[in-house]
């Protein structure tokens, strides 16, 4: 009987088709090959490789569920989590730019777009042409949306007028299209609002210790004029950001386990090389014990992602299933980061190994996308029928 995979300790593998299998393996080569050696710099830098971006389109990573029509890949949501999961394990900003731009811009495009929306913006956005934004969270309202201050009031002469403010949005400064939420007369409405319109502005926010390989942004609405095809007309209530979250969210449980699993393997092959009291690090019992903590952690979490991708795919997943597993394996992974920081030592806290990064980026995910606390009483409703947001 062969010996388990430390890096697939269940064999996870063979539950894989065969095209699943080959569209990890190439994201995992070209992350390995080309995100890699420039990540590190980008990060200290506090700046986002747009450069890879192409890259990204042309390998079908940008909203790869949707259907082949819009230049979309098509995928099953396995292989979607795969991709997520490679993604991340280089770095959780580059799978933030990803599962923006398909999860939270592209999806409720698709969803609740019209014709002319889908048609003129999804091909684009696939490629490349065009980088999007979701703007939901403002200064004021995180965990509590429906709070939202931003309204979108019928202008006199047709259209909208779109005044607030949205806060920590991923891609703000550098999107093309935002699809925007506000308070309408008649409920919730979504937006797109482009780049470009008079009062609209979209501010970079800088001296972030977390995500910096990422950009992040305000998005400010000063008596910003939008037409009226630019409304999504599906888009009713704030049930349809929420699910939009839900698409996100699960493809951060599985990015969630690229970036344990690369913690995990520099914490191996470090605690492997390197040798005190004449032997391996790795040799010593404490040290074991945490691997051992670890590949449990690890293997655990990467079996819940693969049964929540069965009943993606099958239509029978629930939110509440999504909260469990992003809240399970973000925080997961931000215990393995940490811990693989203590077992590197001083090395941990350098930007020669990926680590630290991880760890710092890891914090970002533990809140965004709805915090670990908040998936805590969604979890908790789910278990008593009592809401504790009521």
């Amino acid at each position: 009987m062969a010996k388990p995979d430390v890096f697939d300790f269940f064999d996870a593998e063979s539950l894989l088709t065969d095209d699943q299998k080959a569209i990890r393996d190439t994201v995992r080569a070209w992350v390995s090959e080309r995100f890699m050696p420039i990540i590190a710099d980008h990060f200290e830098a506090h700046t986002f490789p747009m450069e890879i971006v192409s890259e990204m389109a042309e390998m079908g990573l940008l909203g790869p569920t949707l259907p082949e029509k819009y230049g979309c890949a098509g995928v099953d949501n396995i292989s979607y989590g795969l991709i997520m999961q490679e993604l991340e394990r280089g770095d959780s900003g580059l799978r933030s730019f990803a599962s923006v731009q398909g999860a939270l811009v592209m999806h409720p495009i698709f969803t609740w777009g019209s014709d002319d929306q889908k048609d003129y913006w999804l091909p684009r956005l696939a490629k490349a042409e065009a980088v999007g934004c979701f703007g939901l969270t403002e200064p004021d309202y995180g965990s509590d949306p429906g709070g939202m201050i931003t309204r979108a009031y019928p202008a006199d002469d047709g259209g909208y007028v779109l005044n607030g403010a949205k806060m920590w949005i991923t891609n703000g400064t550098i999107a093309d299209v935002a699809v925007v939420w506000a308070k309408t007369p008649d409920g919730f409405g979504g937006f797109l609002v482009e780049k470009g319109m008079p009062g609209f502005t979209a501010p970079e926010t800088f001296k972030k210790l977390s995500l910096r390989a990422s950009v992040t942004s305000e998005l400010i609405f000063d008596n910003v004029k939008i037409p009226s095809k630019n409304r999504l007309p599906d888009a009713h209530g704030l049930k349809c950001p929420l699910k939009c979250l839900t698409q996100a969210r699960y493809g951060i449980a599985w990015g969630a386990i690229g970036a344990a699993i690369d913690c995990f393997a520099c914490a191996i092959e470090y605690q492997k090389s390197r040798r005190q009291f004449d032997k391996p690090l790795a040799g010593f019992q404490i040290q074991q014990a945490k691997f051992a903590d670890m590949l449990t952690e690890i293997t655990a979490a990467r079996m819940l992602c693969m049964r929540l991708g069965k009943l993606k795919d099958e239509g029978k997943m629930h939110h509440a299933q999504v909260s469990l597993a992003k809240r399970n394996n973000v925080m997961m992974a931000l215990r393995i980061a940490r811990e693989a920081r203590q077992m590197l030592g001083a090395s941990g806290i350098t930007l020669e190994y990926p680590v630290m990064r991880h760890m710092a980026n890891l914090e970002s995910v533990l809140t965004y996308e709805g915090t670990h606390d908040i998936h805590t009483l969604v979890l908790g409703e789910a278990v008593t029928g009592i809401s504790a947001f009521r």
